[in-house]
């Protein structure tokens, strides 16, 4: 999944050089343009992509983000339930950032960034009737997220393209930008500037996403994506220079931890498929499945518990 997937507890490291005490991207000059997406970055959506397309496929509306679990099943629960709810979860949480959006642009121009899959496009096409503009980060999946929009119905108001939309720069074509755990992939400061003029005047943007609140407490691994983790703070602070107003910040953190208690007990399942009869050997796999479980989520769902991160929906527009 978009998964924070190989969060590790570490003892805190030195700042990256260009970036401020909390880790936030130092603003950058110059106009408002997109910058490029790192090769790195880029692997990391292909193998996201990857995992998400073998755990929630076959699509078309395949996710690759967290979701927001309100109530958790029994222990036990089959792993095809799991993976409904965890899909459900996941689309909960679109549901909510279009609340908060308040009137969301039904029938309206939106752009999708970083669309992975194509699954969030597909969601506002399908359920608010919008005209979207999937942006992909691995030329590999343009083909796939257009195929996906077919098979929903909705190829013709899907457009699949690369994530480097120079073309579009300075044209406020975009009743909405929805970012769904993609705010931290990109310098915030020319990012910003680069979503507001593509927005229309009165237009907003929806950021839903994972951040720091106490960023030296633990430090994740050296994963490209994750150390890109900033503050809301920082964000919002570049979103004013940019010329965006916050409308809306609720933060769903305690609503994200059951994503991880689901996805936990469906390892389990997925190691239990694979795993020899022989008692030792299942005993061992469970116990991969522990350590897996530890690494990789434990540290989320005790900085989400705890306060040290935020998982928070932003809705930011631009007046003018």
């Amino acid at each position: 999944m978009k998964t924070l997937r190989a969060f590790h507890k570490t003892l805190p490291t030195p700042l990256e050089p260009g970036r401020g005490e909390d880790g936030e991207s130092l603003p950058a000059s110059g106009g408002a343009r997109m910058p490029a997406l790192p090769n790195d970055l880029r692997a990391y959506h292909e193998a996201l992509a990857t995992r998400g397309l073998a755990r929630f496929g076959p699509g078309p509306r395949v996710h690759c983000h967290m979701g927001l679990v309100d109530r958790l099943p029994a222990p036990g629960t089959p792993a095809l339930e799991l993976r409904e709810r965890l899909r459900a979860s996941q689309e909960a949480l679109l549901a909510e950032l279009a609340r908060a959006m308040g009137r969301f642009p039904d029938g309206g121009d939106v752009m999708d960034v970083g669309s992975g899959l194509g699954g969030s496009a597909l969601y506002w096409a399908q359920e608010h009737r919008a005209r979207v503009t999937a942006m992909v980060n691995v030329p590999a999946h343009l083909e796939q997220v257009r195929r996906f929009a077919h098979e929903a119905g909705v190829g013709d108001r899907v457009q699949a393209r690369l994530a480097s939309p120079e073309e579009l720069q300075g044209r406020a074509c975009f009743d909405a930008l929805i970012a769904v755990e993609n705010a931290c992939a990109l310098p915030r400061a020319d990012w910003l500037r680069a979503a507001r003029s593509w927005l229309k005047p009165g237009g907003v943007l929806a950021i839903a996403d994972c951040f720091w609140v106490r960023p030296l407490v633990v430090h994740p691994s050296s994963d490209a994506w994750r150390t890109r983790l900033g503050s809301v703070r920082g964000l919002l602070a570049a979103a004013q220079e940019a010329g965006l107003e916050l409308e809306v910040h609720d933060d769903v953190s305690a609503r994200t931890v059951g994503f991880w208690t689901l996805t936990s007990e469906l390892l389990v399942h997925e190691h239990m498929e694979h795993a020899p009869a022989n008692a030792r050997d299942l005993r061992a796999a469970l116990n991969a499945v522990r350590m897996e479980s530890q690494r990789d989520h434990l540290w989320l769902q005790q900085g989400l518990m705890d306060g040290g991160l935020e998982y928070a929906l932003l809705v930011l527009r631009r007046e003018r």
